[in-house]
């Protein structure tokens, strides 16, 4: 069955939310997530698949986080430059401009895939990694599975044009971006908000319209091509608050630009946090079945709060959901349960709890007494 109970509350009176920025009218799909609550603060075509041109290296980009992460892909691993891939993209598009049987290490890959959106870099790095460029973007429809991207599939590890093969949504981007930040932040400061990097005898530049501008902003990837038009997925921390925005099919680059700052400053300014719970606290326990104990403390993997309007006070509601009693063994950090935050006004949330702790199963007799206390409490 499935367990939903009430955490707390706190009441006053409700008001209505902040106009959202005229300049976000301007960009045909728009969306901003405050990944510290989880809350939709701006949803428009939120989960309709558009082309996401060269904001599909942050998922190629992602990938290699993975790898890295489980110690299979080192930074200066070395991958030569095939000369049918230099043949193929060089100046293509934006490049590093590759040499034929050049050596470039992975962290050269990964800056300029990241700052310079190079096309070259991500195809070297695909096919030099996973052996083809079809194996890698197995692995990249694999990242975004298990990430829940449900209305996206990746072509190619680039974003070049490919008759719409490749689609994203802008739920599915926000996933990817919390993903990228939360679990890999070290890998992702080190590649994500570089307003330049030079590559030998070739100096590159970003195109992030943020970084540099607003305060606390730290990438994450623009996109353009003449089918997608004009994309950004970004993100910006202050105050300890993460926001992660979505912008698409802007018919100029000046209305993407306006519209990321104007919402980027939006989000921070009429918006803040009402604290709930720190990094690590228990959040509510869980009902174990069969296990040397009864109950597992529930954790987030962040710190966690509501996100109200400033101007005025909110009626904030906590629920807990999980299917129980959860069945021992259990593993811990494993996701177990959600925490629902309800803001008046705004789409509700939920961001996942995980076991503070390991429940082994538990002995025969150890059974035995857990039945007898459910047997006399109930």
């Amino acid at each position: 069955m499935t367990f939903v109970f009430a955490l707390s509350l706190s009441a006053s009176a409700s008001a209505a939310n902040p106009p959202q920025p005229p300049e976000v009218s301007r960009v045909p799909v728009s969306m901003l997530v405050d990944l510290g609550s989880g809350e939709v603060l701006v949803s428009h075509r939120a989960d309709v698949s558009f082309l996401p041109a060269s904001v599909t290296k942050v998922m190629t980009a992602y990938v290699a986080f993975e790898e890295i992460g489980a110690g299979r892909l080192s930074l200066d691993r070395e991958f030569v430059v095939p000369p049918e891939i230099s043949a193929g993209w060089f100046a293509k598009g934006t490049t590093m401009y590759l040499k034929p049987n050049q050596v470039v290490t992975a962290d050269g890959l990964l800056h300029g895939i990241m700052t310079a959106s190079a096309n070259d870099a991500a195809m070297v790095l695909a096919n030099g990694y996973a052996g083809s460029v079809d194996t890698w973007t197995l692995m990249m429809n694999d990242a975004a599975r298990r990430l829940g991207m449900t209305h996206s599939h990746y072509n190619t590890p680039n974003g070049w044009m490919d008759d719409g093969q490749t689609f994203v949504s802008a739920r599915d981007l926000t996933r990817l971006a919390d993903a990228m930040t939360m679990r890999y932040p070290q890998l992702y400061k080190h590649f994500s908000g570089q307003k330049t990097y030079r590559w030998r005898d070739i100096p590159m530049r970003s195109h992030d319209p943020t970084v540099g501008v607003i305060p606390g902003a730290d990438g994450i990837k623009t996109g353009y091509t003449r089918e997608a038009g004009y994309n950004f997925l970004g993100s910006a921390v202050r105050d300890g608050r993460r926001l992660a925005m979505v912008l698409a099919g802007a018919r100029t680059h000046f209305d993407r630009d306006a519209a990321a700052r104007a919402l980027l400053e939006w989000g921070f300014t009429q918006w803040r946090a009402y604290p709930l719970f720190a990094q690590g606290a228990t959040v509510a326990t869980a009902q174990v079945q069969d296990g040397s104990a009864m109950a597992v403390p529930l954790v987030a993997n962040r710190a966690l709060y509501a996100t109200v309007p400033r101007a005025a006070k909110s009626h904030v509601r906590l629920k807990v959901h999980y299917r129980g009693p959860l069945v021992a063994p259990i593993v811990k950090g494993a996701r177990v349960a959600e925490l629902e935050v309800l803001v008046d006004g705004v789409e509700p949330s939920r961001i996942p709890l995980y076991a503070a702790e390991a429940v082994p199963v538990a002995g025969v007799l150890a059974r035995m007494r857990n039945g007898l206390i459910n047997l006399f409490s109930s």
